[in-house]
């Protein structure tokens, strides 16, 4: 399956002006088969994974020196380390945080050595022990999006006739309701690579549903890894019950049992830094950066993956195939969700992307727009329909009283179309609307 993180690996491989790259992202989303694939254009290929191999993190506790670090490597494992012909990856890194630290001095004393490290928990251990500022790249790794979803199954020319469309130009009937109905594939099967690869190779979803069920099973049994013994039963109980509150503002008070917010928001930020959810959180929209006017206390969540989201909320993906025009309609958090992580995973992987929503809660009178993003200098409001004749008073409202923004975009069932300071998507279209039309990136 072509990812768009291969491209940025590729660039990164051929600059001649690098520095170690930080490869972040949840549990199995495709970090580790990313950076395999990047490793066979080199001429040699050196994994270290400090799960299967921890002895190999005595190799970091003398010094971290990279030609003594490299020459023992080399005496241990038995395989050539060279600059400018080797791709050293170091995974599971999170295992050996003395390794993180040395990346710098990989940048200082060894510049033309190719090193990537990668952990499913990775972010815990930078917490710990940091990262020298300048001396190391980062590179944000997400789910397959519904775009890369579709070239995993060989829909090129749907991809190209896409990438070209306009807003103004409706698709017509034929190919909108085909493309709706992969849609459909996409939003039970999710994004999940091996989920994916199932699905690619058998059509089984009962299948894809007992992948969906063994990588939550994982995450769970990560919790002893990050957490504190006290913390358990609130990640347990956030990671079971939070999801119920996709699509809407997140009140701790919904959370089953008297619980205090203050013992389950640090339970709500571990599951954050493990990657598994994260927060949107409101902005008044009035200016850019829309983080400069963030209120940290009114925030939605976002679970990593649609396809998980659905398993956990125990939803029938037959529904998808039997009744997708009616899933359409009855799902409409799931939806908004998809458009969310499609925004994530089409944003720029060198740099933490945050989303931002926007509720305006005056007595008699509430209004939300779903998200909120930075285009070419202005604040795009994005609203995601479930129902074709849904009115749109929220978008206008804030049209009206936000003159940085000269329009409004709203994704749903609907073929393209402009009307007035709307801009109509349909929900396949989330990267036409963002302006992604570099075809090279799924070639």
């Amino acid at each position: 399956m072509k990812r768009f993180i291969d491209l940025h690996l590729i660039q990164w491989k051929d600059s001649k002006i690098r520095k170690p790259i930080l490869l972040r992202g949840a549990r199995q989303v495709g970090k580790t088969f990313a950076v395999r694939k990047l490793g066979e254009t080199f001429k040699n290929f050196v994994e270290i994974n400090f799960e299967k191999l921890p002895e190999l993190k005595t190799v970091f506790d003398h010094d971290l020196v990279p030609e003594r670090i490299i020459r023992d490597l080399i005496a241990i494992l038995k395989k050539d380390i060279t600059e400018n012909e080797t791709l050293l990856f170091f995974d599971e890194v999170q295992e050996a945080p003395k390794a993180i630290i040395a990346l710098r001095y990989f940048y200082e004393e060894m510049p033309k050595l190719h090193v990537i490290a990668a952990g499913s928990l990775l972010d815990f251990a930078i917490q710990q022990v940091g990262v020298p500022v300048g001396r190391v790249s980062f590179l944000y790794m997400y789910p397959l999006s519904w775009l890369e979803f579709l070239k995993a199954q060989g829909n090129d020319l749907l991809i190209e006739h896409l990438l070209k469309n306009k807003a103004e130009k409706p698709l017509g009937s034929p190919i909108h309701e085909h493309t709706l109905n992969l849609l459909s594939e996409y939003l039970a099967v999710g994004g999940m690579p091996e989920a994916v690869s199932t699905w690619i190779n058998n059509k089984n979803a009962l299948e894809c549903s007992k992948i969906h069920h063994t990588i939550i099973d994982t995450y769970r049994q990560d919790f002893n890894k990050y957490a504190k013994a006290h913390q358990i039963k609130y990640l347990e109980l956030l990671f079971e019950h939070g999801v119920k509150q996709v699509g809407r503002k997140f009140k701790f008070s919904a959370i089953p049992g008297e619980y205090r917010k203050r013992d389950l928001l640090p339970a709500l930020e571990l599951l954050s830094t493990a990657g598994i959810l994260k927060q949107i959180y409101h902005s008044s929209g009035h200016g850019i950066p829309l983080g400069a006017e963030v209120d940290l206390d009114k925030f939605k969540i976002l679970f990593l993956d649609v396809g998980l989201t659905q398993t956990m909320l125990g939803f029938d993906f037959a529904d998808w195939f039997i009744h997708s025009k009616q899933s359409f309609v009855n799902k409409g958090a799931i939806l908004e969700a998809f458009v969310g992580q499609e925004l994530m995973v089409y944003s720029d992987p060198n740099s933490k992307t945050s989303l931002y929503y926007w509720h305006k809660e005056e007595k008699g009178s509430q209004a939300e727009v779903d998200y909120l993003i930075q285009n070419h200098g202005q604040i795009l409001p994005i609203e995601v329909k479930s129902n074709k004749g849904s009115r749109l008073t929220s978008l206008r409202l804030f049209l009206d009283s936000h003159s940085n923004s000269k329009y409004g975009i709203r994704f749903s069932t609907h073929d393209y179309s402009i009307f007035d300071s709307i801009h109509s998507y349909p929900l396949y279209a989330v990267f036409t609307a963002l302006g992604l039309d570099n075809t090279t990136l799924i070639s």
